[in-house]
């Protein structure tokens, strides 16, 4: 009698996912670049092919070099404030899922290039004030700007389209006002993409 195929235990390695099961790998890619386990490039690659995988096979390897992800603590916001100083966030920082931003009479500058946001999406309140607020995103990630009262100082939002959002960045929602000197919205300039070349050279 010829055995039916139906009744052999199909390999876990070769049964289906789920989109649950994808979200979760997706997830704790995020958490392990957040924590400096994975570099950029590396959580493009993989959150890219956990976006794909149709196997438990295909999926699994993604996480096999990475620990149990523990509790998820959640960063507290953020509130930053120029005072007569000026007042940054630049390097690597942790990006908490809302930031309030008062530009003040020196200014605000807030720089995403060297951090490894894991979150989905960051909402940021930016008030322009006296001496404005600066962005300044990698390039392949989206900012909506389209909360922003632009007042008197305005708005410039020169980074891309979602259209050309790199997979696994996250979205930055940005609300507020302009007030007297504006909200920008840009990428690295030349100097800045000079120093992360070779901080990146460096393994900095």
């Amino acid at each position: 009698m010829t055995a039916d195929a139906s009744n052999t235990p199909v390999p876990r390695d070769q049964l289906r996912v789920s989109h649950d099961e994808r979200d979760k790998v997706v997830e704790q890619l995020r958490d392990a670049a957040a924590d400096g386990r994975l570099d950029i490039d590396e959580l493009e690659d993989r959150v890219g092919r956990a976006l794909t995988a149709k196997t438990y096979g295909e999926l699994a390897p993604l996480t096999a070099d990475l620990p149990v992800p523990a509790t998820h603590t959640p960063i507290p916001p953020l509130v930053i404030k120029s005072g007569m100083q000026g007042a940054s966030r630049t390097g690597r920082w942790k990006v908490p899922a809302k930031i309030t931003a008062h530009g003040g009479m020196a200014g605000v500058r807030l720089d995403f290039t060297r951090v490894e946001c894991p979150l989905p999406e960051v909402e940021i309140e930016a008030y322009g004030e006296m001496a404005g607020v600066t962005l300044v995103v990698p390039e392949g990630w989206f900012v909506d700007s389209d909360g922003v009262d632009p007042g008197i100082g305005g708005l410039r939002n020169k980074t891309l389209h979602p259209e050309t959002r790199t997979p696994g960045t996250p979205v930055i929602r940005v609300t507020g006002t302009g007030g007297m000197a504006g909200v920008t919205i840009r990428h690295p300039n030349y100097l800045e993409r000079r120093r992360l070349e070779k901080a990146k050279a460096q393994g900095r």
